[in-house]
């Protein structure tokens, strides 16, 4: 096979074509420079300084709409825990967007951008009591329950009709990574619908006078890529709120929708999931004679993730069987792929040369801090070459931690040629002052 023919299939490029998909909307090579937002990456690294998590809000917002324009009768809900941050729970605001909180945490950082209550859900296959708490004080629209001992915590300490949602586990496969599936069987997530345990949930919510049920809620994994797996959900969700035997005025199917990561990767056929669901609810609920709920759902990755790059400089090279490229991130600002191998293409930038694979990792002192294995960077990479990672605006600044002490990445918001941050770059400072 010739390099031309590997090239697609190692996920990396030193071409000036960008993987498709993959990168931030309007995404150039000019020279060897990567233009996001407008800005040289270059530029953006010499500015902020690496590891650099950079966010095209134009991307985010385009993507936000689109959910929107494809489903205009359904509530759209952003998954706030992809990309837990103030100015980006705004953005999503101003999109018409209600938004998804699993912590008070979370929620703290909605009360500072200012969303409304109104358009919040709290959900979480365990919520604390003081989770439960800032949910009631804040006054949030629905809370998802997750157990029994959670309705009965909820039902004492609200004080008024409080809107309830039950999340299901409908036991539909979705064929995905099995630490990311969430709607089979044997797992922590939601009441069963096999063993009558989610009907069992919708008769103590009834019986609990502090609380009204409003709606049913299922997530079937992450990274779906078939619309038959949702179709079937919504089948088995249907065929539940056929047995209630109370009105189930909303139905969240939750959200999953994958986005692309390496070249060749489809995009989620939404266009096809608005329709096809659509028409599997209202098939449905006329065979089974109950009126459709409102339709949720909640997209969070399919939103963020392809919004998102990473720049990283080159510290280290080592030659051994295989040639390690150690970099001055890792597993401490993107887990990913030792949590669940998820794979990322990588891009020299700056400048071009004879390419070959080579594997790039951490600077954490774990064997498993490996970003990305057989890419194709230059043979000549060397210590200081800039690197740039795409497909990272999901679940890496939720997930980044502070392993071996090092200091979170800023999150760098670009748009119209203009950067601002939006998460300042943590600081040793900011480490010592949990110390007593």
């Amino acid at each position: 096979m010739t390099l031309a023919e590997l090239l697609p299939s190692i996920g990396c490029s030193t071409e000036p074509v960008l993987e498709e998909g993959v990168w931030p909307d309007g995404t150039e090579v000019v020279g060897q420079d990567l233009l996001i937002g407008g800005l040289p990456a270059t530029q953006l690294a010499a500015r902020f300084g690496t590891p650099c998590q950079v966010l095209d809000e134009q991307t985010v917002r385009t993507r936000a709409r689109a959910f929107r324009a494809a489903l205009p009768r359904a509530e759209v809900v952003f998954a706030g825990k992809s990309l837990p941050c103030p100015e980006v729970y705004r953005w999503m605001a101003q999109e018409g967007l209600s938004l998804d909180v699993s912590s008070a945490g979370e929620l703290a950082l909605a009360r500072a951008a200012g969303f409304p209550a109104s358009r919040i859900i709290m959900h979480g296959n365990v919520k604390t009591a003081e989770d439960l708490k800032a949910a009631l004080e804040y006054g949030v629209s629905r809370i998802v329950v997750d157990s029994l001992d959670e309705i009965a915590q909820l039902g004492a300490l609200a004080t008024h009709g409080q809107e309830v949602m039950i999340r299901v586990t409908p036991g539909v496969d979705a064929h995905t990574h099995a630490k990311i599936a969430t709607g089979v069987e044997d797992q922590k997530f939601g009441f069963s619908l096999a063993s009558g345990a989610a009907l069992e949930a919708v008769l103590r919510v009834v019986e609990q006078p502090s609380l009204r049920l409003v709606g049913l809620h299922c997530h079937i994994g992450s990274q779906v890529r078939h619309v038959a797996s949702y179709e079937e959900a919504v089948r088995r969700m249907v065929g539940l709120i056929a047995s209630c035997g109370t009105r189930i005025e909303q139905l969240d199917l939750g959200g999953g929708f994958c986005a692309p990561y390496l070249r060749g990767d489809s995009d989620f056929d939404l266009a096809g999931f608005a329709h096809r669901v659509t028409a599997a609810l209202n098939y449905e609920c006329a065979l089974h004679r109950v009126p459709p709920p409102r339709l949720l759902i909640e997209p969070g990755r399919a939103i963020v993730a392809n919004a998102g790059v990473t720049l990283y400089r080159v510290c280290a090279v080592k030659e051994s069987a295989r040639t390690f490229v150690a970099v001055d991130g890792g597993m401490s600002d993107n887990p990913r792929p030792a949590l669940y191998g998820a794979k990322y293409a990588v891009r020299l930038v700056g400048r071009g040369g004879r390419p070959k694979p080579v594997t790039v990792v951490g600077r954490h002192c774990e064997a498993g801090d490996v970003l990305a294995e057989d890419v194709l960077l230059p043979g000549d990479v060397h210590a200081g070459d800039l690197l740039a990672v795409p497909a990272t605006g999901a679940y890496h600044h939720a997930l980044a931690s502070n392993y071996n002490q090092v200091c979170r990445p800023p999150v760098v918001a670009v748009k119209d040629g203009v950067a601002r941050p939006v998460v300042r770059r943590e600081t040793e400072e900011d480490l010592l002052r949990r110390y007593v």
